[in-house]
């Protein structure tokens, strides 16, 4: 399993594909936000899965660009919801167009997305549809739970674990079974590779949030502080809650309640508190936690120990990233 040859021939697949038809304002920023970069994860993991369970992942590819459409529709409408300046570095769609754009263009790629389905028979076209719904929900209960979590001051971790397993997790998991569908193997199979998906995309998102305010903000891509800007109760937050002096949990809670003009201060002193409380060791500690969970279910799935190698190896260099 080359993770590198899985993006090459899905970045080929992208490439091909006529995003801008008429009319063109609806689909100009279908064309840009798709056209991005990133690093095309969760179709990876369609390829993947497709291959280890019938070594044909090329017949996975339509379910993969499904998969990678519907995440840059749900990163035009959150980047719209956070009012975020930058995606991948670059001007997010609303900022480049107008929230009524980012709006439209994002909606057209929800529809996009389901109609790749079409490429499959009858009977695995019903399961990635029942599926994808599903999942698609889901991440619209959790970006909603996170909408929520910015008005509360009694979020609890387990609450918040909740929410990004919604958000984001569901996706990856999501992705990897529908790799398992397209390859037609048992639903034994489907099942453990899913759970491997859920626990591996909790480990993915904590360490996102990691990168948001201790990431190089050169590789990160996005505004470094953008989750402290906004009031986000990530795990840090919430841990460092937990854990702080009531002096310092004082002022976590003062630097919460409004969001500044100028913010700088603002990210530097949560920063700074954060780090006096090892929080960034505490969330690498359950970046692991997950990411040996996610292990744990490879042993039970009927598959080559190569495959199994292949497996951990991504979850390890995603646990290990820094964009």
């Amino acid at each position: 399993m080359d993770i590198l040859h899985y993006q090459k021939d899905f970045l080929e697949y992208l490439d091909s594909k006529e995003w801008v038809r008429e009319p063109k304002n609806l689909y100009e920023p279908i064309d840009y936000i798709i056209k991005l970069g990133g690093k095309r994860m969760r179709p990876v993991l369609t390829l993947m899965a497709a291959d280890i369970f019938s070594k044909d992942y090329k017949k996975a590819m339509p379910a993969a660009l499904a998969v990678e459409v519907f995440h840059n529709f749900t990163l035009i409408h959150d980047d719209i919801m956070d009012d975020a300046p930058l995606r991948r570095g670059k001007a997010t769609v609303h900022e480049k167009w107008n929230l009524n754009t980012g709006i439209l263009s994002g909606d057209a790629m929800l529809i996009l997305a389901y109609q790749y389905f079409e490429n499959y028979e009858p009977i695995v076209f019903q399961k990635l549809a029942k599926l994808f719904g599903k999942t698609a929900l889901e991440v619209c209960d959790g970006q909603q739970l996170d909408v929520d979590f910015e008005t509360r001051n009694d979020v609890t971790i387990d609450e918040y674990i909740n929410m990004i397993r919604l958000k984001t997790s569901v996706l990856v998991a999501a992705a990897l079974k529908m790799g398992a569908i397209v390859a037609e193997t048992n639903e034994e199979n489907a099942s453990l590779i899913y759970d491997f998906g859920l626990n591996l995309g909790l480990a993915f998102q904590l360490q996102d949030d990691y990168l948001d305010t201790f990431g190089d903000p050169k590789t990160f891509g996005k505004q470094v502080g953008g989750d402290i800007i906004e009031n986000k109760k990530t795990y840090l937050y919430l841990k460092a809650l937990e854990v702080s002096c009531e002096a310092e949990k004082g002022k976590l809670e003062h630097f919460y309640r409004n969001k500044l003009k100028e913010n700088s201060i603002k990210i530097a002193e949560v920063r700074r508190i954060f780090e006096l409380n090892d929080i960034p060791f505490l969330i690498k500690q359950e970046i692991t936690n997950y990411t040996e969970k996610a292990f744990n279910t490879l042993s039970k799935m009927s598959i080559k120990d190569s495959d199994k190698q292949g497996l951990r190896d991504f979850g390890l260099w995603l646990m290990n990233r820094s964009v």
